[in-house]
């Protein structure tokens, strides 16, 4: 590659882009770049995914395996498990997990060694950039100096050299909402910054061809956080409608009915909505990212913290009001038989990351209850970071089936499910969702939490 090549290479044609993980964030990243016409290659330690995406074949719902299969066969988009081969790539895209550990810690061993493999092969005039969410200073005090353990140069801030830097840095955080048919990835703003001038320009003209208006910011730290910004605001408020939710309920006050009231001003507010927890990749994890990073500066985020607590107890919240039902109507939640609807963290989607279900499963299981779960989007269970239910399948849902079962808990407010019919058969539903609220008869049956 040139050693002089200058940040506006990156707005030309048939550039070379290289995605690591492919996922939920770096698929539909990777086929857009394929949709406007540049050679894409998804890299990713799954072997099973890249064998599926050269077959043509999805694995994420949102995702059609009619688009995998038009980029695979025009050879835009390819897969593949060989590193060596991020060498010729002329962007390089990060997009790993980035989870928390057993302490509420981050967890960046991914990162780490997503940045060791692009630092073996790693050339001049390559462009690297994080979009993985993180808390700011990552992409300097992480992925830069292991980036110029190689020898290659990029100087933070001013650029000291007449050629710029050696390979330009960016961080841009991704914007991914699985199920949104409003908002897809080309019309969602993409917010950049890099860790000097030339290298926000060279992502800057990257990006600028797959979305629909680029934000530039001052630095890399400054779009870390943004993107924690961005979840933490959702998060402090999910935490205060849940908080809300709890204290309406000892008070007999309807908070679904207080919420639609407030929405109907036009200025001031924003409606937020309870729920059984909090899912996706980002909103659970995101605050603690950065209530970690402020103990370095003798800071105490006093209030992100207690919005994470809040959010977090919601499963044990929804398990005790389930044994409570339960009591109300002379059974124990030991030995109960307990039917979940939805095991993903969303509505009409398949994505399982940090689902409150899942939680709430385990939960039930350490009180003695025996729990199958339904969810057409999730046929099968399997091995997860935090969880194993591996083998553990969606049981059907009919009427005599819902009978069987002591309680029904909606979890996940999936749009084909009959709410209607589910109440009918059901002995007791407990509904984390307001899923029901449209529903009239056999009220009694059902107990929101």
């Amino acid at each position: 590659m040139p050693a002089d090549r200058k940040p506006e290479f990156f707005k030309g044609a048939t550039l070379r882009v290289g995605v690591i993980g492919c996922g939920y964030v770096g698929l539909p990243l990777g086929l857009r770049f394929a949709e406007v016409g540049h050679r894409v290659t998804g890299f990713d330690l799954d072997q099973k995914k890249v064998d599926a995406l050269n077959r043509g074949h999805s694995y994420i719902g949102h995702v059609s395996t009619a688009k995998i299969q038009q980029y695979v066969r025009s050879r835009h988009f390819s897969a593949t498990s060989d590193f060596s081969q991020l060498a010729s790539m002329d962007a390089i895209l990060i997009c790993v997990p980035t989870p928390l550990d057993e302490r509420r810690a981050p967890d960046l061993q991914y990162v780490e060694q997503t940045a060791r493999a692009i630092a073996a092969t790693l050339t001049r005039g390559q462009l690297v950039v994080l979009e993985s969410t993180t808390y700011p200073g990552t992409t300097e005090e992480l992925v830069l100096p292991i980036l110029t353990e190689t020898g290659l140069h990029c100087p933070v801030g001013a650029e000291t050299t007449a050629r710029g830097p050696d390979f330009f840095l960016a961080y841009s955080p991704e914007r991914e909402d699985p199920g949104n048919k409003n908002y897809g990835l080309a019309q969602i703003p993409k917010v950049v910054g890099g860790v000097n001038a030339a290298s926000s320009r060279a992502a800057q003209a990257l990006y600028g061809q797959i979305v629909s208006r680029v934000v530039a910011v001052s630095s890399t730290r400054a779009a870390e956080m943004t993107k924690l910004l961005e979840n933490i605001f959702r998060c402090v408020n999910i935490a205060l409608v849940n908080e809300l939710k709890m204290l309406c309920q000892r008070m007999n006050i309807d908070v679904w009915e207080v919420i639609d009231a407030a929405a109907t001003k036009p200025f001031g507010f924003m409606p937020f909505f309870p729920g059984p927890g909090l899912g996706g990749h980002c909103i659970p994890v995101d605050p603690f990212y950065l209530s970690w990073k402020a103990r370095e500066y003798d800071f105490a985020a006093r209030f992100i913290e207690l919005a994470g607590e809040i959010n977090t107890a919601m499963p044990y919240h929804v398990v005790d009001a389930m044994a409570a039902a339960l009591n109300e109507r002379g059974k124990t939640l030991k030995g109960a038989r307990i039917l979940v609807l939805g095991v993903a963290y969303k509505k009409d989607v398949d994505d399982l990351r940090e689902s409150p279900s899942l939680k709430i499963m385990e939960l039930l299981g350490e009180r003695g209850a025996k729990t199958d779960y339904n969810d057409p989007l999730v046929p099968e269970l399997h091995k997860m970071r935090h969880y194993d239910y591996s083998g553990k399948r969606s049981v059907k849902l009919d009427g005599g089936a819902l009978g069987n079962y002591d309680c029904v808990l909606i979890a996940t407010d999936h749009s084909v499910y009959d709410y209607n019919g589910i109440v009918e058969a059901a002995q007791l539903v407990v509904d984390a969702r307001n899923a029901t609220r449209r529903v009239t008869r056999h009220r009694k049956k059902i107990v929101l939490c």
